[in-house]
């Protein structure tokens, strides 16, 4: 383990590191040119106005008040200003559950860390085991640790009663704060105000009929079976090869912009090159290109809208169902629709904002068939990546770097340039390295096929979360390469696993701890510098903005990742319980990332996010889940960490504790989960009721005409039928359908060729 200069020296540098990355946000914020960077979230309400059309020439590009520069962290007190209630109205139910992850671990990890210090940090300094070793090579850190505790002593006792304690007061916060969450999440669908999603259906998997249309079936299907509170339906159109059509299209209109500014700013006609990006092949006049670029795509836009409007094959078995109440699309959403439970498949439909168009267009029997080789896929790369991530970390020590590059050795051997790279470079290593990783992960959620941003990005941070509990916990903890692993893994018994990790457990604290100071302190300070939407925004501002719109457009809020930063607290949270009981001196790391990333994160959703979708906190249960699963981990290790001290049977009083903590999950999922999953009938009527009370004239069916309708085809029109048209005006389901054809599994609409409903 790294002595306490090491992580001393560690600290000291990200501390520094995050100091520079503060001074350099509190700098910059307050210069008026970078207002649309810092506070992009109050342009996109219509609240706040450029700074710089007014006041002098100087000033109104760069802050010429002193005073503002004293207080540069007066932002963190702002932040924090803003009540609960009103930041939900201002953000979202999905931001505010977001950042009370953070504040849930405060909640968990500082009681835990006082208990500790307070408990087992004198019972493990008061031991003699180091000491007394003589061929140990130990540091101060070491002998805070439960290494310092002899084995087979009475003392190791302590440990066992605080994972209890530490287990019961994790129970206890975790149930109030899925109750908070699952009441928060109520009431916010009770006092929200209207959105078509609240009224509309996802419907999946439309079984094909020889006589009608995908519109006509559905149409039918739900003016029989939901008379009362059925009111109108989209289907769905394959429409991914227009929808790139108009973003190459907008990219060259980009382009196009970018050269006219040139040429008014010169007067000369800019030259462009035929090849990619302009780097190679005929030289053009740059203007004319682009123009004859966007003229050609036009044409083909053109002819690939009229021919997903015209053509019914590019219609998917798929549509969105509106009613007219939110308590008949509740039943709707909520029942099975068919005596097939593979037809007819209806689940609540996302937002608008959140539906991912993309996925519609696969057909429903491949989905289980995607899935399945994905998962094998992400089996392959979680193993596989475990390769380059050992070899990172073999290099990232100094025993790896000198048998690599000898000539280092008498400059690693220099005492400040030892404990520099000891206590800092480790973590960057492989902070580094898994950069990519991300956008891997969430190709493959794509490929599964699921219908919405939210779900993507739940599904992605499982991944995400599968990945680094394997390759960052148990590949950092377990040296060698991945087949050396692999190997001790299959040697052993699966009961000796926990034993077998457990031994290493204490050896790698203080690696995490660099890991967590490099990706946490200063991750997070860099989060609120924005470095990348700086650079982008002055440079889309310099060559492509010509009018306010498109310096409106030029913006880039962003919105909380979820999808990489949840897995990252839950890898903070499972190696807090982990090192809790056994070297307590882990514990405040952790504590000053979660209080630095609750304020941090709280200002960028106060003054930068713009959220692409709102879920209502669906991802909470998700979040609950792994806790729990971080929470078994720790206790099974520490099983196999105290079966290797010598207390014999003693080490099995653990074993209740996974137990427990599996039926406290089971309590809570039955308990909480369904505020999640599913929308109460009684307060969908509630809340039909007032509505009807406060406005009975309202036309909800105009309200949802255009609400599900591709982006693509958001400036045309996508004509139903005719017969359709009218239908929705008759009492009578009119139908082409032949009797003798129907078939008993093509539907479930009648048989008979007109009903009255």
């Amino acid at each position: 383990m790294a002595s306490l200069r090491d992580i001393a020296t560690s600290a000291a540098i990200n501390l520094l590191s995050a100091f520079g990355f503060l001074m350099a946000f509190a700098i910059l914020r307050l210069q008026p040119f970078n207002d649309r960077v810092y506070f992009p979230k109050w342009y996109k309400k219509g609240i706040r106005s450029s700074p710089t059309r007014s006041g002098a020439s100087a000033s109104k590009f760069v802050n010429l008040d002193c005073r503002t520069y004293l207080n540069f962290l007066n932002w963190m007190p702002q932040a924090l200003r803003m009540p609960e209630p009103e930041l939900i109205d201002h953000a979202g139910l999905d931001s505010v559950a977001y950042i009370r992850i953070y504040l849930l671990g405060l909640r968990i990890f500082v009681p835990l860390a006082v208990m500790s210090f307070a408990v087992l940090v004198p019972v493990n300094w008061t031991g003699d085991t180091l000491e007394r070793s003589k061929d140990v090579t130990f540091s101060d850190l070491d002998k805070l640790s439960i290494s310092n505790v002899p084995d087979g002593s009475s003392r190791l006792w302590a440990h066992i009663i605080m994972s209890y304690v530490f287990s019961f007061w994790t129970f206890y916060v975790l149930y109030k704060e899925y109750g908070v969450l699952a009441t928060m999440r109520l009431d916010y669908l009770a006092s929200e105000l209207r959105r078509p999603d609240q009224f509309t259906v996802l419907v999946r998997n439309i079984p094909p009929d020889p006589d009608e249309s995908v519109s006509e079936h559905v149409q039918h299907f739900f003016r029989v079976n939901h008379p009362d509170t059925y009111l109108t339906h989209q289907t769905v159109y394959n429409a991914n090869k227009l929808a790139a059509l108009v973003a190459e299209k907008r990219s060259l209109q980009n382009w196009y912009t970018y050269y006219q500014n040139k040429y008014e700013r010169s007067s000369n006609r800019p030259i462009t090159k035929t090849g990619f990006m302009g780097l190679w092949g005929t030289k053009v006049d740059a203007i004319d290109h682009y123009t004859s670029l966007i003229h050609k795509l036009s044409e083909e836009e053109a002819a690939e809208r009229e021919r997903v409007s015209n053509d019914p094959g590019s219609i998917v078995p798929a549509a969105f169902v509106s009613f007219k109440s939110r308590w008949g699309a509740a039943v709707c959403a909520q029942t099975q629709q068919n005596r097939n439970p593979t037809l007819w498949l209806t689940e609540w439909a996302p937002e608008p904002r959140d539906v991912y168009w993309d996925n519609f267009a696969i057909p429903y029997f491949e989905l289980t068939i995607r899935r399945l080789i994905v998962a094998v896929a992400l089996f392959f790369l979680i193993f596989f990546f475990m390769i380059p991530i050992t070899f990172v970390q073999s290099l990232a020590n100094l025993e790896g770097i000198q048998k690599v590059f000898p000539f280092l050795k008498p400059l690693i051997e220099v005492e400040s340039v030892k404990s520099v790279l000891q206590g800092f470079l480790p973590g960057i290593a492989l902070k580094i390295f898994l950069a990519v990783l991300p956008s891997i992960l969430m190709a493959m959620s794509m490929i599964e096929g699921y219908p919405s941003l939210s779900a993507l990005d739940r599904t992605s941070a499982a991944k995400y979360h599968m990945f680094i509990l394997v390759n960052i916990f148990l590949g950092s903890v377990i040296t060698g390469s991945a087949l050396q692993q692999l190997k001790t893994f299959l040697e052993k018994p699966p009961t000796e696993i926990p034993e077998t990790i457990g031994e290493y457990i204490p050896l790698k604290a203080s690696f995490f701890m660099t890991y967590i100071m490099v990706d946490g302190w200063a991750g997070v300070a860099a989060e609120s510098l924005r470095l990348v939407p700086l650079v982008l925004f002055h440079l889309k501002n310099a060559f492509l903005v010509k009018t306010e719109q498109d310096r409106s457009e030029a913006m880039d809020p962003g919105s909380i990742n979820f999808a990489i930063n949840e897995p990252r607290i839950q890898l903070y949270m499972l190696l807090g319980f982990v090192y809790s009981p056994i070297t307590p001196m882990f514990l405040p790391f952790i504590i000053i990332f979660l209080a630095f990333a609750y304020v941090v994160f709280r200002n960028q959703i106060i003054n930068v996010y713009d959220q692409k979708y709102e879920s209502g906190a669906a991802f909470w249960p998700d979040v609950h889940k792994r806790i729990i699963i971080s929470l078994i981990i720790s206790q099974l290790l520490l099983l196999g960490l105290l079966s290797t001290k010598g207390i014999g049977k003693n080490s099995f009083a653990i074993l209740p504790l996974p137990v427990l903590t599996l039926w406290f999950y089971a309590f809570c999922k039955g308990r909480f989960e369904s505020a999640f999953v599913k929308f109460p009938l009684q307060e969908a009527m509630i809340k039909d009721t007032l509505e009807r009370a406060t406005e009975p004239n309202f036309n909800l069916k105009a309200y949802l005409k255009d609400a599900y309708i591709h982006p693509v085809f958001k400036s045309t029109d996508i004509e139903k039928p005719d017969s359709l048209l009218e239908e929705e005006e008759s009492p009578l389901v009119a139908t082409t359908r032949i009797p003798n054809k129907q078939s008993p599994s093509s539907s479930a609409s009648p048989a008979s060729t007109q009903s009255h409903v």
